[in-house]
């Protein structure tokens, strides 16, 4: 395909193939009303943000320009993008900003025209005070409701207020009481409550009504429509009166059976005939029941089919069918009662949740999307809302317009529909020009009732009723040719066999040069899949024996599986980062669920490589904001022992059991079996504070002096006021910089800054005491954000990262098949051309589900299908160079097609990267390369003050020096590791400032103190691997007892010596580390570690300064 054949390929106006030019010409058009539908990477956010360009130099207001996105972030983006153009096309000359407006579909001659006036395009929005309206769906929503009258927010029950209700969660204890009392309440639903607890469990019923709550506009719009009650109908068939004339052919069949010649007929002879017989005919329901429960088993296997051996005679046959009816016939009956019973309890639960909403003066995102429809559909509000809307908008933008819901798109349409016809339709004014642009290729949110028929119904309303065009662009700007060629392979054979419909062929801009990274892989796993297959019952029965829960912790099987392919993923990402091809940020692990993402960090952070997943986590899970609520605790109500021992095995205050165990002796908290039982006892606060200095050690008597004068701040300051001064007097950052490996610092300190920051925001900072304080943080399920480490492997789920890209993408757990039929469930059907939803159905199972539900299920598989490989469309396409699927062998076979045998057969194979083996110049057991990983570097007490103070620094900024020498650390690892030469030593000093979160004068002293000892004459041997015979960074050694890690262990030549010498080195800020005692202690138990394991070797030992000299302190050591 050429590349002319290629670009008209990939751009189609109305479904014909046109150029690139006029693709972009007729979508940044502003008169005009469009709907683009664009693949991954195509550049639909640019689209979007140029089609507002064109319509403010075409002389729109910006007030006039209304666009509408998702999620606050993405709206954040629009703003920041807009903003960034703004402000280059003032700086830029006469031929920038003339090809910029050529790119965006304007011709060289007008764009020639315009050029003056983007120039001034910023300066005119600054004056005017004004910016373009760019919000998410629910803010433009409030925004309409904040002007409707208050007679319709009274009819559908919402709070004048509109305050938004962010976490539901917070209300739910609540909730729960309130439906609970209402259900005691009412005889009828507690009837209905007791027999759903009885036939399905607790456990079913709490799984409906939290489906009910979650689908709550669905309920309510059903129940208004009249069609919630009758969503599953009744039988048409009386089972008991169908069985009743069923009986004479049951009993002619049980003869004809009994008469067979094999044992299979006869038995099931023998059990129709007695069946009969003690049914009787009986009237009776539950005898009937019975009877017909056991002729079906005697009659039909547990799938539902009849029995082999019982032959194929015409009265068999004919029985057959009739008690399949009959069991059909049951089945909708008791699905129908079911349903009616819940629909009763989820409008009662529903009814409660309103009425705290409005004594608390909440509405929630449905409320405004319920609100709005009201308002944009009313009768006799429509034309005041549309006359109000006329002088306001006159461009419309959507973005990721696959992600709208049925209940957003009908009231964008009951406003838009106004318009629809010649000359402005009912209206009469000329329509808003619409610009609507998605994938429903990427619609992975039907979680969140993102329904992505709705694309189409759109699609064709612009296109009907607006006069609009419909533009299609299947050429993309991201993925490499390789990666790509792996997507079309993949859907294009998923369109073949029928399972994806609507996928066009995709060509890229990318190409040109080849990286080195370039391809799709699939990442080997050996053994792993017969480790698989050879796991059986016998796994089972270890997961039953005993173990000692107080030494020995469970080992689930499925996490061990789990960690084998984390441990692969791990050394395949150490390998991609220590030979200098990518940096870590530069890197994204995708998964379906977290469980993977969580065990892989865990392999992460034992290879210290810097990682982040950056997404909310619950706040109590966070370690360090654990450890400040436990303090909190304490200081709140002194005699909770367990908060104050917490709170003492911080990293603040450092404590040891040695300690807790002098404090529980000391307070007689416990008792010895060895001694007398203590004559008082007291709380471990009062020992503490009781004790005179020279009992404690140097922790206690620390906290001894911090405790008590945050005791008195605690009566006097707020929780704010006081956990600052914590922070501040208790040196919590600089403490927890020197705690925490250099991987989790980042996130570990952002959590500190959050839970100060929620101190202050938390329901208006109202808590003025410590104890509400704390119990409303242990009470609600409050999330930290997560922090920005854009130099860190992104761990992400695959919704997490639709919108973003990386130049390597690991796709994990690629085995795993789709989730299962869940066991309770509420089936929405909603047509999209309808107003409310066809069907709201509670289900007890969507294995079996009743025979009028079928059809909605079918539908239901065949969309969850499609997710599916949506899904796989949004992990594939988030790769711009390199594409790597790994797994986790399953033990079955999966149902379906995975991701794994989709992509497996089109990648090439890409092996483990073997561990690190001995060293040639080690030949004993205890060789350096042998060693066990020790554990990450601990916090050691006296260097971090030292180095403070030899950098002319106060104790409050140990932290700023401890980041500082981190880094410096790892530019020179980055450097010396295997072709670190290959990337610039100015990316290296970039990403680590960024890594440790250096500001700009700290980003500058690391530069100095690189590059002195790069420049350094004595110093640059030791980097040079062509002089070496051996080299390592961060190299784990153990002695008398100590895990110690060298920062830097070379092996060679020197001058004069008959054999080769091994060099520690120390890298330290400090400009004589040698005066330091407790550096040369350091240094010379490192010296004394590799001596032992390279026994009658020279060994020398150095320091390497921040200014580049290099500080041989052999000889005043000791051998």
């Amino acid at each position: 395909m050429s590349p002319q054949q290629a670009n008209q390929a990939a751009y189609t106006v109305d479904g014909a193939p046109v150029a690139r030019e006029r693709f972009y010409a007729l979508a940044c058009d502003p008169r005009r009303s469009v709907v683009v539908e664009a693949c991954a990477g195509a550049g639909k956010t640019w689209m979007l943000v140029s089609r507002i360009l064109r319509a403010l130099l075409d002389g729109a207001e910006p007030q006039q320009i209304v666009a509408i996105t998702f999620t606050r972030k993405a709206a954040g983006e629009m703003r920041e993008r807009l903003s960034q153009w703004l402000a280059e096309f003032a700086q830029a000359d006469e031929a920038g900003r003339r090809e910029a407006l050529v790119q965006r579909g304007l011709p060289p001659e007008q764009a020639q025209a315009l050029a003056p006036a983007l120039a001034g395009l910023q300066q005119r929005l600054l004056q005017q005070g004004r910016a373009v309206e760019i919000r998410t769906f629910h803010a433009w929503f409030s925004q309409l409701l904040r002007a409707a009258p208050l007679e319709l927010l009274e009819a559908q029950g919402l709070a004048p207020e509109l305050q938004l209700l962010e976490d539901e969660a917070e209300l739910m204890p609540e909730l729960m009481a309130r439906f609970q009392a209402a259900v005691l309440a009412d005889a009828a639903l507690l009837a209905d409550y007791q027999d759903l607890v009885l036939s399905q469990g607790r456990n079913k019923l709490q799984a409906w009504l939290e489906a009910a709550f979650s689908k709550r506009v669905e309920i309510r719009l059903a129940h208004a429509a009249g069609r919630l009650l009758g969503s599953v109908p009744d039988a048409a068939l009386d089972p008991a009166a169908a069985f009743v004339g069923l009986a004479a052919s049951l009993q002619a069949l049980a003869i004809q059976l009994g008469q067979a010649k094999t044992a299979t007929p006869k038995k099931a002879a023998v059990a129709v005939e007695q069946a009969l017989t003690a049914w009787g005919g009986a009237s009776d329901a539950g005898a009937t029941l019975e009877a017909f429960e056991a002729i079906w088993a005697a009659l039909f296997t547990a799938s539902g089919g009849l029995r082999k051996n019982l032959g194929e005679a015409p009265e068999l046959l004919a029985a057959g069918d009739a008690l399949l009816q009959i069991r059909q016939a049951r089945e909708q009956a008791q699905a129908a009662r079911w349903h009616r019973q819940m629909c009763g309890l989820a409008l009662a639960l529903l009814a409660e949740f309103e009425t705290l909403k409005r004594e608390r003066g909440l509405v929630d995102m449905n409320d405004l999307e319920r609100g709005a429809l009201a308002l944009l559909s009313d009768p006799v509000l429509a034309g005041w809302v549309q006359e109000r809307l006329d002088g306001q908008i006159r461009h419309l933008l959507i973005d990721e317009f696959q992600d709208t819901s049925p209940l957003q798109w009908h009231a964008l349409h009951a406003w838009l529909a106004g318009y629809a016809g010649a000359g402005g339709g009912a209206s009469g004014q000329r329509p808003p020009a619409v610009f609507i642009v998605g994938d429903p290729k990427q619609s992975i949110y039907r979680f969140r009732r993102a329904e992505p028929r709705v694309f189409a119904a759109a699609r064709d309303f612009v296109r009907e009723a607006l006069d609009g065009v419909l533009l299609a662009c299947d050429h993309t700007r991201r993925n490499a040719p390789q990666v790509l060629a792996a997507v079309n392979a993949v859907f294009d054979s998923a369109s073949r066999a029928q399972e994806y419909s609507g996928f066009r062929a995709h060509t890229t801009e990318s190409g040109g040069a080849v990286s080195a990274l370039e391809g799709v892989f699939f990442l080997e796993d050996g053994g792993a899949q017969a480790d698989a297959e050879a796991e059986g019952p016998e796994d089972a029965a270890e997961e039953g024996a005993w173990r000692p829960s107080l030494t020995q912790a469970r080992e689930e099987p499925e996490l061990h599986r789990r960690a084998a392919e984390a441990q692969r993923l791990s050394a395949c990402i150490a390998e991609l980062i220590t030979q200098g091809q990518v940096l870590p940020g530069e890197i994204f692990v995708l998964a379906r669920k977290r469980e993977g993402l969580r065990v892989l960090a865990q392999a992460l952070k034992a290879r210290g490589i810097p990682h982040v997943a950056p997404e909310e986590q619950p706040l109590l899970e966070s370690p360090d904001v654990c450890d400040l609520l436990a303090l909190l605790d304490a200081l709140a109500s002194p005699g909770h022992n367990l908060s104050l021992a917490h709170a003492l095995r911080s990293p603040l205050f450092g404590a040891d059991e040695a300690d807790l165990l002098w404090l529980a002796e000391r307070s007689g908290s416990a008792d010895w079996l060895d001694r007398p039982a203590p004559a008082e006892r007291w709380s471990w606060w009062g020992a503490l504070q009781e004790a005179a200095p020279e009992q404690l050690s140097p922790a206690l008597a620390r906290a001894q002096g911090l405790l008590a004068r945050w005791a008195e701040l605690a009566l006097a300051r707020s929780p704010h006021d006081l956990l600052d001064a914590i922070l501040a007097e208790g040196e919590l950052m600089s403490r927890l910089a020197v705690a925490v490996p250099a991987s989790e610092r980042a996130a570990r300190l952002h959590a500190v800054e959050s839970l100060l920051a929620l101190a202050l925001d938390l329901d208006g900072g109202r808590y003025a005491g410590l104890y509400g304080f704390v119990r409303a943080l242990k009470s609600r399920a409050l999330t930290l954000a997560a922090p920005a480490e854009p130099e860190a492997v992104q761990l992400l789920t695959v919704h997490g990262a639709k919108g973003l890209e990386a130049r390597v993408v690991f796709l994990i757990d690629g085995e795993a098949g789709p989730a299962r039929a869940e066991s309770s469930s509420l089936a929405v059907a909603w047509p999209v051309q309808d107003s409310a939803p066809a069907t709201v159905a509670f289900l007890a199972s969507e294995s079996r589900p009743p025979p009028s539900l079928q059809a909605l299920l079918d539908d239901e598989r065949e969309q969850r299908q499609r997710e599916e490989l949506n899904a796989l469309y949004v992990a594939m396409t988030r790769a711009r160079e390199r594409l790597l699927i790994s797994r986790t062998p399953a033990r079955r076979a999966a149902a379906s097609a995975t991701w794994w045998s989709r992509l497996q057969p089109l990648a090439m194979p890409l092996a483990v990267p073997p561990e690190p083996e001995a060293s040639s110049a080690a030949a004993s057991e205890a060789s350096l390369l042998r060693l066990p990983p020790a554990p990450p570097r601990q916090a050691r007490p006296g260097p971090d003050a030292e180095l403070a103070h030899s950098l002319g620094q106060g104790p409050e900024v140990v932290d700023d020096s401890a980041a500082l020498g981190e880094a410096m650390h790892r530019v020179l690892e980055w450097w010396s590791g295997p072709q670190g030469l290959r990337q610039p030593l100015e990316r290296l000093m970039a990403a680590a400032s960024q890594m440790y979160g250096l500001d700009a004068r700290r980003s500058e002293r690391l530069e100095r103190s690189v590059r002195a000892i790069l420049a350094s004459a004595d110093c640059v041997p030791f980097f040079d691997d062509a002089d070496l015979r051996w080299a390592g960074n961060e190299v784990p050694v153990s002695w008398q007892g100590q895990d110690m890690r060298i920062d830097r262990l070379v092996c060679r030549d020197e001058p004069g010596e008959g054999a080769a010498v091994w060099w520690v080195l120390d890298y330290k800020l400090n400009p004589a580390p040698h005066t330091q005692a407790e550096y040369l202690t350091q240094l010379r138990g490192y010296r004394a570690a590799v001596q032992a394991m390279q026994p009658g070797e020279p060994v020398r030992a150095a320091f390497i300064t921040g200014q580049g000299r290099l500080i041989d302190c052999t000889d005043q050591m000791a051998d």
